[in-house]
């Protein structure tokens, strides 16, 4: 275990506090997030990572630099399954995307607090029973399997057990309330939707711990080291999900990447047990050689998935086919005899036209979110 010094832990918890504190200012008004704005962000949570990952080296030396590193990288590449079920929730509640950042700041609070206690568990069981290693591998080895067979993910949202343990709670409301968690109704304090999908959020953490905390453990069995590298990964998982949002259909090949990543982990945990139960003869894999391996498996993830795009899905319309109905209206019409009567054209102010059941009007409401990609099976929610 690495011997860390008080201020380095009082120096983490700070960055973390104020870091939220800061973002929460910056978004406390709802909006939608664009992708420049999700870039500069994201910039800023991969900076903050990398700079901590710096005083690590400097205060805990190369292996402990080495392997927060590995464990930030290994953790933000699995955390993007998180991302296509993050679209999911968010169209199955039809959340409005200028409140998705809300419900995801409580989701990343959350996950800071749950993987925090994973974690330490995790520590403690494999500091007792070195065995639970080949446990871990055999998880890692099973996602592996379910990654590369391409298996369908069953994932709904309204049906998990944390909303429905929500609704047994409290009574739950079907409409929005802005960005409000609760409101009174008939003297009577209901939850909102938006609550529900922060529970959703949080479920679906739980269950992606199950095979990201044997991961993190097979990196470094230092408490410090996995659940730093864990909470820098997840405080960057909002801007990345806002940036990605529109091209994670794009990363075909990724799936495949996190299985050929999962396995190889799996192996490096098989290894680190016989080394420790069976003989000491046996090697261990350096945290170096699982940066590399991890750094070439995305990257060649990444750029096969953009020079080799996915075949078009037969059933929805090509881009000509989307293009055509566009030109037809931008076309003119052919000129047709002039009238001797004109008719008058209607006076508009801008806005939409009054609703004939409402008599509403003014700008159209809020669209709901997007459809959800089409994501990578395996990690079922």
């Amino acid at each position: 275990m690495l011997e860390v010094p008080l201020w380095l832990w009082v120096a983490f918890a700070v960055t973390v506090v104020v870091s939220l504190a800061v973002d929460l200012l910056s978004h406390r008004k709802a909006h939608v997030i664009g992708f420049k704005e999700a870039a500069a962000w994201s910039g800023v949570w991969v900076s903050l990572a990398l700079i901590f990952g710096a005083v690590v080296f400097l205060v805990l030396g190369t292996g402990a630099g080495t392997e927060y590193t590995t464990a930030w990288l290994l953790e933000k590449s699995l955390s993007v399954d998180n991302l296509f079920v993050f679209a999911v929730i968010f169209a199955y509640f039809k959340v409005p995307r200028a409140y998705q950042h809300r419900v995801l700041f409580f989701g990343v609070i959350g996950a800071l607090v749950f993987r925090g206690i994973f974690l330490a568990l995790g520590v403690a069981v494999v500091s007792r029973f070195t065995a639970v290693l080949f446990v871990f591998a055999a998880i890692l080895f099973y996602s592996t399997y379910k990654l590369l067979k391409g298996e369908e993910d069953t994932f709904d949202p309204g049906r998990s057990f944390a909303v429905r343990l929500l609704r047994k709670i409290v009574p739950v409301q079907d409409e929005y309330a802005g960005a409000k968690f609760f409101v009174k109704e008939a003297g009577k304090r209901v939850a909102t939707p938006l609550l529900a999908v922060v529970a959703a959020i949080e479920a679906a953490d739980l269950i992606f711990a199950v095979d990201s905390v044997p991961a993190v453990l097979a990196v470094s069995d230092d408490a410090f080291i996995v659940y730093t590298s864990n909470a820098f990964a997840i405080l960057g998982l909002r801007a990345l999900y806002f940036m990605l949002a529109g091209l994670l259909d794009r990363f075909h090949y990724l799936s495949k990447g996190l299985a050929i990543i999962l396995a190889f982990i799996g192996v490096k945990l098989i290894f680190q047990a016989s080394h420790k139960m069976i003989s000491p003869s046996i090697p261990e894999i350096p945290s170096l050689v699982s940066l590399a391996v991890i750094v070439v498996v995305l990257t060649v993830s990444v750029v096969l998935s953009l020079k080799r795009p996915a075949p078009a899905d037969p059933e929805e319309p090509t881009d000509e086919q989307q293009a055509a109905p566009a030109r037809e209206a931008t076309e003119p019409p052919d000129p047709q005899p002039s009238a001797d009567v004109d008719e008058e054209a209607p006076q508009t102010d801008g806005h939409r036209p009054a609703s004939a059941t409402t008599g509403h009007t003014g700008p159209p409401p809020a669209k709901d979110a997007p459809e959800p990609p089409a994501g990578p099976a395996g990690r079922d929610a």
